[in-house]
């Protein structure tokens, strides 16, 4: 069987999707208006943010974990590559980030002037950026959404960004408050920390989802084997395989000796394997392939052999 929660998915893309378009708006804005270069690098970040929402709609309009002709075993490993998709969008700001800094020092740029007007707006931009970094984990969580989780691993790496951008632009109000012009360079030194905090998520987010594309193991053949040698009737279990996410959607294969000379007592042990690894992997879809009798085998992972 396979879950489908893909309007809940949907209305919450929609809702941070608006939140992000507030948040991107204000930064930009300000970031206009005092000049900083880490403030408009933290705006292009939250274009990201947008842009991830977007694609994650769009992600999620062909991610039917319901299996067609065309697509057998589901459409779910869309949603892998729009989170991909995610980690590309981080690489492009990083780039974007580190490029404004190193043209800064180079060849100088505008003073930034901040008023306190200004920094209790990125006050409230910071404020909305961790309800939506949490409220985006949580129920990515619950619902196993890969895009969810995802996004909110974006999130809060603009959380992060926003804080320090945040920090440097009260150094440089105080600086204005008490004559230290000196603290002007905090805008640009404050850059380079928020590239790397970019990248940091994107590679958070890559690592998280290459595994599931690849068809790496979604569960040990070794907890697999115990379950099903502990059915009635099942004298050994090998070759096993799986594949996908678990808590999503997995796929499992192996190969089965069951105690039976007749072919509705041997689909009877296979009904109870197939509910009782439904019971402990839910959802998962489940393929046997039975052997003679009197075939043994001690190969429990699959192998070209098997």
């Amino acid at each position: 069987m396979s879950l489908d929660n893909r309007s809940q998915i949907r209305q919450v893309l929609v809702i941070t999707l608006l939140l992000n378009l507030f948040v991107m708006g204000l930064k930009a804005v300000v970031g206009v208006l005092t000049g900083s270069l880490s403030l408009q690098a933290d705006a292009l970040h939250s274009v990201t943010d947008s842009a991830n929402n977007i694609l994650g709609l769009i992600a999620n309009r062909l991610s039917s974990p319901k299996p067609d002709r065309e697509h057998p075993y589901g459409h779910q490993k869309y949603e892998g590559v729009a989170a991909l998709g995610i980690a590309a969008f981080l690489a492009i700001a990083c780039f974007e980030i580190l490029q404004g800094a190193i043209e800064r020092i180079w060849h100088g740029g505008q003073e930034v002037r901040i008023s306190g007007g200004q920094l209790w707006l990125l006050l409230l931009v910071l404020g909305v950026n961790i309800f939506v970094a949490f409220y985006e984990r949580r129920v990515g969580e619950r619902l196993k959404s890969p895009i969810l989780i995802a996004d909110a691993y974006h999130t809060m790496s603009d959380v992060w960004v926003t804080i320090t951008v945040l920090g440097g632009l009260i150094g440089i109000w105080l600086g204005k408050q008490f004559n230290l012009p000196q603290l002007q360079g905090l805008d640009v030194i404050l850059a380079f920390p928020v590239a790397f905090l970019v990248f940091s998520s994107g590679w958070t987010v890559l690592r998280a989802n290459l595994p599931w594309l690849v068809d790496e193991m979604a569960v040990a053949p070794e907890a697999i084997h115990a379950i099903v040698i502990e059915v009635p009737g099942v004298m050994n279990c090998h070759s096993i395989a799986s594949r996908g996410l678990l808590g999503r959607q997995i796929f499992i294969e192996m190969h089965l000796v069951v105690d039976a000379v007749d072919v509705e007592r041997a689909h009877e042990i296979t009904e109870v394997v197939e509910s009782r690894l439904e019971e402990r992997f839910y959802p998962v879809r489940v393929v046997i392939h039975l052997e003679p009798l009197d075939y043994q085998s001690d190969q429990i992972s699959f192998n070209n052999h098997g």
